[in-house]
């Protein structure tokens, strides 16, 4: 079996622009310059046929890529792609205090710490174990040669991760922006990228 997976972060909402960290909880709207990307992205690949819209269960990532489910392409809300939960700093507007404690959880998910969270949030290790049950339901259907998903930057690259075998202390090596494409193929043993980080539909009007 081979698989295309064209694995791309929601677009902007007004939280992202002004910085401050939504995870699973905050389930917010895209903003004016996010309908933009998700239009670029759009006209970019409408004709990509899609046999399957793969989303998490917040709304941002169905509003990012709409235009594709209006075509009549079946999707799915998976809840394994939702975001990592920030716990109680979800929400909360930038601080020294703020940066502090979000430097010290990325100390730690480098160093190996990979239970640690935030009160009520998530740990890259809880993630990992939602995103094994999408993942099997995504790769189950063999009949859905390209498959589109759309999700969030933190769990985007825990998933990356999963897909490449990397371990997830190196989740930063994926960056992320606002409705950036990984193209990920599955050649029937293993994934490999073929598009990495791929900005190019977002440079033109």
């Amino acid at each position: 079996m081979i698989k295309t997976l064209y694995i791309v972060r929601h677009g902007q909402t007004d939280l992202n622009k002004q910085g401050i960290v939504q995870g699973r909880g905050r389930d917010t709207d895209l903003n004016d310059e996010g309908r933009k990307q998700a239009n670029l992205f759009y006209k970019a690949y409408k004709s990509v046929p899609f046999d399957k819209i793969y989303i998490s269960e917040l709304k941002r990532t169905q509003q990012s890529i709409q235009q594709f489910i209006d075509l009549g392409i079946p999707y799915e809300k998976l809840s394994g792609l939702d975001e990592l939960a920030w716990g109680i700093y979800e929400g909360m507007p930038s601080s020294p205090e703020t940066k502090a404690a979000f430097l010290k959880l990325m100390r730690d998910w480098v160093g190996g710490k990979l239970d640690s969270k935030f009160e009520n949030g998530e740990s890259p290790n809880e993630v990992r174990l939602r995103q094994i049950e999408a993942l099997h339901i995504i790769m189950s259907h063999t009949e859905e040669d390209n498959v589109l998903i759309c999700m969030h930057g933190r769990a985007m690259r825990l998933l990356l991760c999963l897909l490449t075998g990397k371990p997830l202390t190196e989740m930063d090596s994926f960056p992320h922006q606002n409705l950036v494409l990984y193209k990920v193929i599955f050649d029937g043993e293993k994934y490999h990228i073929e598009s990495f980080s791929n900005a190019d539909h977002l440079k033109h009007d």
